[in-house]
């Protein structure tokens, strides 16, 4: 009767260790942590957020330059760009000529009695007479010869190549009279009249003259 007694408690300890073991084994597992580890330090971080805070980085501020001459004017204490008031103009036609052209230089010099500077080149077209529109197109630069300072006491000249092509070249030309050039000195709204007979394109598609950058004579 008594190992009876001791069977059945067996029994029913067994019974409760296995009742045990599945309770546990159905009970739902705890949430993962988000903490990591930084692996540099061994400490613990949060997983990183977004801060509203943050400033963005500050922009430097501009380097400063020095003042510059604006584009047509000079360097304080330079002399200043000569005008028309102040040229005469006058043409060589030493140049020469080859292929139906006439090559001539295009001189102005300084009447004034201050010194001036001639950068560039010079604006000219035909004209009809001293007061007249330009006639045909205007000259295009030959950029041939680089663009420098000359500059001109009173007394000197500058020189530029000024190419004329003969009108009779062109049978679609509308040839007409011209009584010489009308020029403009470099950065100037003023101009010269140059008297000097030839025949100009009355089609301003062809360009009969073209004018290289001002030299020292």
């Amino acid at each position: 009767m008594r190992s009876q007694i001791i069977s059945q408690a067996i029994a029913l300890t067994t019974a409760a260790a296995t009742a045990t073991l599945l309770l546990t084994a159905c009970a739902p597992s705890q949430p993962q942590s988000q903490t990591t580890t930084t692996p540099a330090t061994g400490q613990a971080s949060q997983s990183p957020t977004s801060s509203a805070s943050s400033a963005p980085p500050s922009s430097s501020a501009p380097a400063t330059t020095p003042d510059s001459p604006a584009p047509g004017t000079t360097a304080a204490g330079a002399p200043a760009l000569c005008k028309a008031a102040g040229l005469t103009a006058a043409t060589d036609a030493s140049g020469g000529g080859a292929a139906g052209s006439v090559y001539m230089k295009l001189n102005l010099t300084n009447k004034g009695t201050e010194p001036c500077i001639l950068k560039g080149f010079a604006g000219v077209s035909l004209v009809a007479d001293a007061a007249g529109a330009p006639i045909g197109a205007p000259a295009s630069r030959d950029d041939s010869t680089g663009v420098v300072d000359v500059l001109l006491a009173p007394g000197q000249t500058g020189t530029a190549v000024l190419r004329y092509t003969q009108a009779g070249n062109y049978m679609d030309c509308s040839p007409v009279d011209a009584a010489g050039y009308r020029v403009y000195p470099p950065e100037d709204t003023d101009s010269l009249f140059l008297p000097q007979p030839t025949k100009a394109c009355g089609n301003a598609q062809i360009t009969l003259l073209s004018i290289g950058a001002f030299q020292p004579a």
